[in-house]
């Protein structure tokens, strides 16, 4: 490695992934890198998932009953991103279902407006984290498996980065640019590694099951609109936050 290369990772990656990530009050730092801070998005997601727990363990600790602690959670984790994720999905369902062509499905996920798909698989993303939410809180799980499913769910946005094109050629996504391979491969084995040290051998099922949700969102993609858009990104959190809560749910 040349004395002028670009490394890798930087500590500042992750104040840039929670600037970019969240609506925390983080200073940005002063050379962000892009794309190339990709692989501390799994970082994100856990401060993220730290806060949200801890609004948990307060509103069980006041005696508050569990589903009503895991509305709370979710609400916490969706004021953390600013729905960041949320819109995501939305936008997806609807250009990816609403659309005629390509062209038309990529208009219809930059439209701000949101259809009746995207209010669908709001609605279904929202209930299906509070059930699986409600199950592991019942189970006297708390802060593990919230920080397992961020870290998990965050790691395929950068690996679906790296492995489609850019669908739109504009937008944020495309403004943060394109990680490289490496950076992609670093983003997954940090979320899987960290993931095992809080949960161990449990991080099997929901590794698998965030992959295959992250696989098929990806084949999805690249039929309908030729690759991926910050929209998809979002999506993919979604589903593999989903496929990763409802596999701890089920191993605890």
């Amino acid at each position: 490695m040349t004395k002028n290369a670009d490394p890798l990772a930087r500590p500042g990656d992750i104040a840039e992934a929670l600037t970019l990530l969240t609506r925390l009050p983080v200073p940005a730092p002063d050379h962000p890198r892009g794309a190339r801070a990709a692989w501390a998005w799994p970082l994100a997601g856990a401060g993220v998932a730290l806060l949200a727990g801890l609004v948990g363990w307060a509103s069980l600790g006041l005696g508050l009953p569990v589903a009503l602690a895991a509305g709370l959670v979710l609400a916490a984790q969706i004021a953390a991103t600013g729905a960041l994720h949320e819109d995501g999905l939305a936008d997806s369902a609807d250009g990816l279902w609403g659309g005629q062509d390509r062209a038309g499905r990529l208009e219809i996920m930059k439209d701000s407006r949101i259809g009746s798909y995207g209010v669908l698989a709001l609605g279904l993303s929202l209930g299906l984290r509070w059930s699986a939410l409600t199950a592991i809180f019942e189970a006297g799980a708390l802060f593990a498996p919230l920080i397992a499913a961020a870290l998990i769910s965050r790691a395929p946005m950068a690996v679906l980065m790296a492995a489609l094109p850019n669908a739109r050629g504009a937008g944020l996504a495309h403004g943060v640019g394109r990680p490289g391979q490496d950076t992609a491969t670093l983003a997954a084995l940090l979320a899987a590694g960290l993931a095992f040290l809080v949960v161990g051998w449990a991080v099997l099922a929901p590794l698998f099951w965030a992959a295959l949700a992250a696989i098929g969102l990806a084949a999805l993609a690249k039929q309908k609109i030729g690759g991926q858009t910050g929209d998809i990104l979002g999506a993919a959190q979604q589903v593999c936050e989903i496929a990763a809560l409802a596999a701890l749910a089920a191993a605890l």
